[in-house]
């Protein structure tokens, strides 16, 4: 599970870096949208802690630069990544368990000494 989710937020900000670089070098309209689209993860979990106000504050009156806010915006996203990942892991243990009890229950005892 950690491994996954590892492997995800990393592939999620090399596509951020890839789309980074491009859209400096070549700002198309489509880049841009590419661009808003992988930014809007971070953000709408900034959103949900509040946290996206003060950032946008600090950028605009310049207390922040594109950098910071690019390291903010990785890092809330393999947190973001990883609460996913733990979240849907532990949902699928919870089933798992379900589905063996319900399977044990059905044969009577398990097998062993006595």
């Amino acid at each position: 599970m950690w491994g996954n989710a590892f492997l995800l937020s990393v592939l999620y900000l090399l596509a951020g870096i890839v789309v980074e670089v491009i859209r400096r070098w070549y700002p198309a309209p489509f880049v841009e949208r590419l661009s808003m689209a992988l930014d809007s993860l971070p953000a709408r979990g900034l959103e949900l802690v509040h946290a996206m106000a003060p950032l946008r504050a600090a950028y605009f009156s310049g207390r922040i630069t594109d950098l910071g806010v690019r390291v903010v915006f990785g890092v809330v996203t393999v947190a973001v990544i990883f609460l996913l990942a733990l979240v849907v892991g532990a949902i699928m243990g919870a089933l798992r368990w379900a589905l063996l009890r319900a399977s044990r229950e059905g044969k009577g005892p398990p097998p062993g000494n006595g």
